[in-house]
């Protein structure tokens, strides 16, 4: 979360010495053993001062955020290294954590059996040279120890985590070695897995829906697209009762399989999953999703005498005091998120409710941001947008070549809105076939050509 504050920061006011902090902290996650360089994603953390080795565990959440992160700075920062292990962090997530109708798993676990079945951390991931050699041959075998620093002495309990961190940073695998590291994944493949957390958690995968969106349509990736909207279905269809009240988790073999009253974290989330799956594909349902989870945010978990939503909903189970989360964690803070997803659906739909709620909640964060400010990223990172002139950019009709010209950048202040009409002033008296850029709702002349589009878009960044 402090890191997309920084690369927000520093793409409005560029700085080298945020530049130096998002590059020194990208690249050192990604070049130690936290980041799987044979299978792709992140480990829950480092153990060791060097980010060599890691906490084997592999968290859903922490891909949807590393991901994004690496999305997000790969392209305003023009860093194809970055949207290297954003693709792979997103194929990871799609390759093991799926369930077969979209929905996606929570963790995989640090631990799985040796040949004996007694258990080990990280001797899934690990290797020896030997072990290397068997699977690939004597040179090429030697090429892939140099290239992932695996050793006869070993970083990790004899064995070896395999890294970049002799050659941080460079993560394009000459053609060699990429034929080498997919043999040792098939071969990784058939080894005893770690266990699977087969829990489907609403929070975790609306955080990942939003990255994979996001993804999917900056990158133009038809994979991650269906990924994405199979994703969307999966939770308004077995997340949600028959009223349409919004649940916590969910588990196949769980009677019922969808439980517990959501969380305003999985609210929050979930609207702000749905407005980046719409702008995404331009399907107006799922933006009828995130009003839905937003008005049940409002009516269930608002705070009305101090403003902010409290964790639990007024018909949940009664604990002793009703709490607010507002700092940060492991993920964004439930009031931080709610706060992002009112303004972007606020502004998508001009609803003047939604924007003053965001507001509620960026006062009520004002008041005890600046005691621990680091713990106050995603909150930082939301009022840098909504402090900042908004640009919002309508399509209308069908034209593909408008909308590719939005592809393949990030710009923080951006909204996309394209596809099936919304009742909103953005979409009032609107000629089909034209593109309309727009600062709070006032607009440009309409753009009929690509480059005329890309035109007003260079003129609104400089």
């Amino acid at each position: 979360m402090n890191l997309d504050f920084l690369l927000r920061r520093h793409l409005s006011e560029p700085s080298d010495d945020l530049r130096r902090v998002i590059e020194v902290s990208l690249d050192a996650m990604a070049s130690g053993g936290m980041y799987d360089h044979l299978g792709g994603g992140f480990a829950r953390y480092s153990v060791d001062a060097q980010w060599l080795v890691p906490h084997f565990e592999k968290m859903l959440y922490d891909q949807a955020l590393l991901a994004r992160m690496y999305l997000r700075a790969g392209l305003s920062c023009h860093e194809p290294r970055w949207l290297q292990i954003a693709s792979e962090t997103i194929d990871f997530v799609l390759d093991e954590l799926r369930h077969p109708r979209g929905g996606l798993f929570s963790a995989l676990d640090a631990d799985s059996l040796d040949e004996d079945g007694h258990s080990h951390e990280g001797l899934y991931y690990t290797w020896t040279p030997r072990e290397v050699l068997e699977c690939l041959g004597t040179e090429a075998g030697k090429d892939a120890c140099a290239w992932y620093g695996i050793s006869d002495t070993g970083n990790f309990e004899g064995r070896s985590i395999p890294n970049r961190m002799h050659a941080r940073g460079r993560f394009d695998r000459p053609s060699e070695i990429e034929s080498s590291r997919r043999i040792l994944l098939e071969v990784r493949a058939k080894r005893p897995k770690p266990g699977l957390d087969d829990k489907v958690i609403t929070e975790w995968n609306a955080m990942m829906l939003a990255t994979i969106s996001e993804a999917a349509f900056a990158l133009n990736n038809p994979r991650w697209l269906e990924a994405a909207v199979s994703l969307g279905n999966f939770l308004l269809e077995e997340l949600r009762d028959a009223h349409g009240a919004w649940h916590r988790s969910w588990h196949e073999n769980g009677s019922p399989r969808a439980r517990h009253v959501a969380l305003a974290h999985d609210l929050a989330h979930i609207a702000d999953g749905f407005v980046s799956l719409y702008e995404a594909t331009g399907t107006a349902r799922f933006l009828t999703a995130a009003r839905e989870a937003v008005d049940q945010l409002l009516a269930g978990y608002w705070d009305s005498r101090f403003g902010g939503v409290f964790t639990t909903a007024t018909h949940a189970e009664r604990l002793v005091t009703r709490q607010k989360d507002l700092m940060d964690n492991a993920t964004p803070s439930a009031n931080s998120t709610a706060m992002v997803a009112l303004h972007r659906l606020g502004t998508h739909l001009g609803d003047a409710t939604l924007l003053e709620r965001a507001r509620d909640i960026a006062r009520l964060l004002g008041r005890v941001a600046p005691s621990a400010p680091s713990g106050f990223g995603n909150f930082l990172g939301a009022m840098h947008r909504m402090h900042r002139e908004s640009t919002e950019v309508v399509i209308v009709g069908d034209r593909p070549d408008l909308v590719d010209v939005l592809r393949g950048t990030w710009d923080p202040n951006r909204m996309i809105a394209w596809g099936e009409p919304v009742d909103s002033p953005l979409w009032a008296d609107r000629t089909p076939g034209s593109a309309y850029v727009c600062h709070d709702y006032r607009c440009m002349l309409p753009a009929t050509t690509p480059e005329g589009l890309a035109e007003q878009l260079t003129s609104t960044n400089s």
